[in-house]
C-alpha cells in the first residue's frame, strides 16, 4: 500500500513538473522544472527495480541535459519574448 502511495505521489510531481515545463516564460525557471521532473523519473525507475536506468537518467538527464540547457540559456534572453 505505502508502495502505491509513493508512485502516486512521484508520478504527481511529474505531471506538475512537465506543467510547469510548459507554462513558465522564463527560461532558467523552465530547466530547472526539467531538471526535477528528470530526476523525478530517476527515483521512479529505482523503485521500479531499474537501479542501472535510473542512474543514467540522473546523470545524464537530470545532470547534463540541465546543464546545457543552462550553458545555452545563458547565450539567449532571459525570458521568452524579450528582445535580443
Amino acid at each position: 500500500m505505502i508502495e502505491i502511495i509513493l508512485h502516486a505521489l512521484i508520478l504527481t510531481g511529474m505531471m506538475i513538473a512537465a506543467i510547469l515545463v510548459f507554462n513558465f516564460k522564463d527560461l532558467v525557471s523552465a530547466a530547472v522544472a526539467f531538471g526535477l521532473f528528470s530526476f523525478l523519473l530517476a527515483i521512479e525507475f529505482y523503485l521500479l527495480q531499474a537501479p542501472d536506468v535510473a542512474i543514467a537518467e540522473a546523470a545524464i538527464g537530470a545532470g547534463l541535459t540541465t546543464a546545457a540547457f543552462m550553458i545555452a540559456i545563458r547565450g539567449t534572453t532571459k525570458k521568452e519574448g524579450d528582445e535580443a
